[in-house]
């Protein structure tokens, strides 16, 4: 038991080590290697050892206890250990086909975000729902902005390591910056306009969405 062990330890960093280095995001590289952990768990033996009739039963399992979004990405986690860890044929992976769904995003009009932000009353929330909003942002990409993004005389902003690890300037409104000036003016950070000790901002602004969402019925 302990030198099975032992081997997939070795597995599972060689399988941390090549994710790394193939330059894959943080958020892929942990979801890749929960995969390899999960299926590890569920039989209690390293990944190599399973048969493709074990494995398609896992992932009837998952099929049956996870969302598809689940299954496609321990698909693809699994799919890569197979293929750059232990370098073998991976072809039976063909038997999970993940359907296509597609679906039209909710769009607020322009009053309902008005609605929406007025009705934030902690000003670094609604401050921070505005510069989301008003340049199109991701919300880590918000919370991620730094004082030194601001270029007030150009009216843009420096979004770093956005989607795909890539760098973009965004048009920065008036309004925007004048509000981001005053937020910045009351916690005066010397390295970020929306500084949170607790890293909970994410949650918390998703939380004030859904209440403001259930109080005014946008």
């Amino acid at each position: 038991m302990a030198t099975e062990q032992a081997r997939f330890d070795k597995l599972y960093h060689c399988h941390l080590r090549t994710l790394k280095l193939r330059g894959l995001s943080d958020n892929t590289i942990d979801s890749y290697a929960r995969a390899v952990r999960r299926v590890s768990s569920r039989f209690d033996c390293c990944p190599d050892q399973l048969t493709a009739e074990q494995l398609e039963g896992y992932f009837s399992e998952l099929v049956d206890s996870h969302s598809w979004s689940t299954v496609k990405i321990d698909r693809n986690g699994l799919q890569f250990f197979w293929q750059y860890v232990l370098k073998t044929d991976w072809q039976w992976l063909n038997i999970i086909k993940v359907p296509k769904v597609q679906t039209l995003p909710d769009i607020l009009t322009l009053n309902e975000v008005e609605r929406l932000i007025l009705a934030t009353r902690q000003l670094r929330y609604r401050m921070f729902l505005l510069t989301t909003y008003s340049m199109g942002l991701r919300l880590s990409e918000t919370l991620s902005l730094q004082v030194g993004d601001i270029d007030g005389q150009r009216k843009q902003v420096h979004i770093r390591r956005g989607k795909g690890h890539k760098d973009r300037f965004v048009p920065l409104p008036d309004l925007t910056y004048h509000a981001l000036q005053s937020l910045w003016r009351k916690h005066r950070h010397p390295c970020w306009l929306f500084p949170n000790a607790s890293g909970s901002m994410a949650l918390c602004v998703r939380i004030v969405v859904a209440s403001n969402f259930k109080k005014n019925k946008i």
